[in-house]
């Protein structure tokens, strides 16, 4: 019960602001997003990944976030086959269960119950999520023959890959920032967490339309709150990962839909509605599942 007056509660109290917020005065959620994507993330990407010590802990991170995709990927065929999905359905199954909400929901819980040393590894595992996102998200939106070469061009347009790839030059050649220059940066990047929160709540909270599939979305939810958790601890003893990475990869594989891929789904005519029903649905859920995890863990 401490876990979740200390971790879960809080967090959700943050999201509540921005989802009543949302409600009473409708903002616009891409302006706030602007100013996340292009200022406060690459901040905080760039000041956690220059202050870690990189070590084979992030190899692992990006073996098991492509391992984690493409299975979830191949569930989701089989059970289009089995219960004989249309791709429209097909696609829409996997923007809800391949990405998970690394970022507004994923970097808060692992801070808060994991502490400051796992936070590196949650922006790590944030941006190649982005990347994830970006370039399969799009693919699998859209499948069509735009899809490749518009996933390509997401992926560049992405600041946080340029500032990942910055902090990874300075670390490499041992390049040192001014003490005012890198708390500037901090003090900016810091802003970033409690800004995602709230824009997670905005983002449900703009949610117009749902779908009650229940067959997908019963499915979707149970892969992606428990399914995905599950491979995570396979993974985890099948390669003995430190038990400090492995922490952060069980929370951030607990975590619900990522938001971003309701934007997709509307932009391409993906089963938007669908996509939303799944994502507001697994992010309810997951109060109870990550709550669960976090004892467990």
């Amino acid at each position: 019960m401490s876990l979740f007056l200390n971790v879960i509660l809080p967090i959700m109290l943050v999201f509540t602001s921005g989802f009543v917020l949302q409600k009473i005065r409708i903002l616009d959620v891409k302006s706030v997003s602007a100013v996340c994507l292009y200022i406060l993330s690459p901040a905080l990407v760039f000041t956690s990944l220059y202050d870690a010590e990189f070590n084979s802990g992030y190899i692992i991170i990006i073996v098991y976030m492509f391992l984690l995709f493409f299975i979830m990927v191949l569930i989701n065929k089989i059970l289009a086959k089995i219960f004989h999905w249309s791709q429209n359905t097909e696609s829409a199954a996997i923007l809800a269960t391949g990405f998970m909400n690394a970022g507004n929901y994923g970097l808060p819980v692992v801070l808060f119950s994991l502490g400051q040393a796992a936070l590196p590894y949650g922006v790590f595992i944030m941006v190649v999520q982005g990347l994830q996102n970006n370039f399969f998200g799009v693919y699998y939106a859209s499948r069509s023959s735009s899809g490749m070469t518009r996933a390509l061009k997401n992926v560049m347009k992405m600041p946080t890959t340029y500032a990942m790839i910055l902090a990874f030059l300075f670390q490499a050649f041992d390049i040192t920032i001014s003490s005012s220059v890198h708390d500037t940066l901090s003090m900016v990047g810091n802003a970033a967490i409690p800004v995602m929160m709230i824009m997670l709540g905005m983002q449900l909270g703009s949610i117009t339309g749902i779908k009650l599939d229940w067959q997908v979305i019963t499915s979707s939810v149970l892969l992606k709150m428990v399914g995905a958790p599950l491979i995570a601890f396979a993974f985890i003893h099948l390669f003995n990962v430190d038990p400090l990475i492995g922490g952060v990869l069980l929370i951030v594989s607990a975590m619900p839909t990522a938001a971003t891929t309701t934007m997709y789904a509307i932009e391409f005519d993906t089963e938007p509605e669908l996509v939303s029903s799944i994502t507001f649905i697994a992010t309810v859920t997951s109060i109870l599942t990550v709550t669960i995890l976090l004892n467990l863990i």
